[in-house]
């Protein structure tokens, strides 16, 4: 039977995957809402394709970085909540467009509330707070100044609250101590506000890892991101999540080479005896780390092949063996996707390049055009 065959290199997401991604977190997080993360062009999925399906199959809001993200929302229809935490500038255009802002500190309040008297609307916020990740967030030490000028702000009308949230240190080691003592953190925030006066009408900590392992994290809602794509950040994958993204090129090129014959840059791989090489039009500028090199596989029909020599820019070599059979040019490479038990995925391409699968996930280029489809497999 003939391989299947492709023209150009695509990145193809299976909406439905994601779509029952976001089904088993929901009955992982039963009494919590689903934010489905989409930050990072949806984990490089595309994040108006994946919001869409997310929000179809049962997640209530969208959680991003930066405002552009949340703006790129916006401008294709997409009209559910959005909730963007990472932000320095442009918050009179998120105001406009009713994108939900985190707040990071009284500077950052100061500075939403401005760009809300500016538009002559209330902005209305999730306030962060530092529970122990030392990245953003409003400290202990700031949080008197921040309530007592939140308080002035809210019966002024310029701010409303929505939200009270935190982030996890170490969500992918689910019995860390910390992870109840941030929890912790978080509450007692949650009382200084009560004692303000200042209402909070949802609280948010947990992410993939909690929805996984830590019921007890999810609260008011839940803020998947890598589980919704098809990964457990835990070192034992889940077999109810389903990835989402199939990596493939077109074999563009075959060769023979003789024994001795040196292979891409310095060499560093040498045919040991003469054989088939194999060239697939992907390289470290789309997503295949050179760190990688000579050390994954990639499918054609029914078998892996390995990658030889250094990662190219733009490509990069297999050894097809000295008389390949039922493999021409033009064939189908599958460089990563769902495993089905042999096959490479997103977390053998981590461990391979000693990184994580959101780094994998979220590499794949520009150049890599991204395709949808819908399975109708789960």
């Amino acid at each position: 039977m003939a391989n299947p065959m492709v023209t150009e290199p695509v990145a193809e997401v299976d909406l439905d995957a994601i779509a029952a991604n976001i089904r088993v977190l929901t009955e992982l997080a039963p009494t919590a809402e689903l934010m489905a993360v989409v930050k990072a062009d949806g984990y490089g999925h595309g994040a108006i394709e994946v919001g869409r399906a997310a929000l179809a199959a049962g997640a209530t809001s969208l959680g991003v970085a930066t405002i552009p993200e949340a703006l790129a929302l916006r401008a294709a229809g997409i009209t559910a909540p959005v909730l963007s935490w990472l932000s320095t500038s442009g918050y009179a255009e998120a105001i406009s467009a009713n994108v939900r802002l985190g707040v990071n500190s009284p500077r950052q309040l100061a500075a939403v509330a401005a760009a809300a008297r500016e538009v002559g609307r209330p902005v209305e916020i999730d306030v962060k707070v530092d529970t122990g990740l030392s990245r953003n967030g409003v400290t202990d030490a700031e949080l008197p100044e921040l309530l007592r000028d939140l308080g002035a702000l809210v019966a002024e009308g310029a701010v409303r609250v929505h939200g009270l949230f935190s982030h996890l240190s170490h969500a992918d080691v689910p019995d860390h101590p910390l992870n109840s003592l941030q929890l912790e953190r978080l509450l007692d925030a949650r009382a200084q506000f009560t004692q303000h006066g200042i209402a909070v009408q949802q609280m948010h900590l947990g992410n993939s890892g909690t929805a996984l392992a830590r019921p007890d994290l999810h609260l008011d809602v839940l803020r998947p991101g890598l589980a919704m794509y098809g990964y457990s950040p835990f070192d034992e994958p889940s077999e109810r999540l389903t990835p989402a993204m199939t990596l493939k090129a077109p074999l563009t090129l075959m060769k023979r080479v003789q024994s001795g014959d040196g292979v891409s840059y310095g060499h560093t791989w040498t045919a040991p005896h003469d054989t088939t090489l194999g060239l697939v039009p992907l390289g470290y500028a789309d997503g295949v780390p050179r760190i990688m090199s000579g050390k994954f596989d990639v499918v054609i029909g029914d078998s892996r092949y390995p990658s030889v020599g250094r990662v190219c820019m733009d490509q990069f070599v297999i050894d097809l063996g000295d008389h390949p059979r039922d493999v021409a040019e033009g064939d189908e490479v599958l460089l990563f996707g769902p495993s089905l038990g042999w096959r490479p995925n997103a977390r053998e391409w981590a461990d391979a390049a000693g990184t994580i699968s959101w780094e994998v996930l979220t590499s794949i280029g520009s150049r890599v055009p991204r395709g949808y489809v819908r399975s109708g497999a789960y």
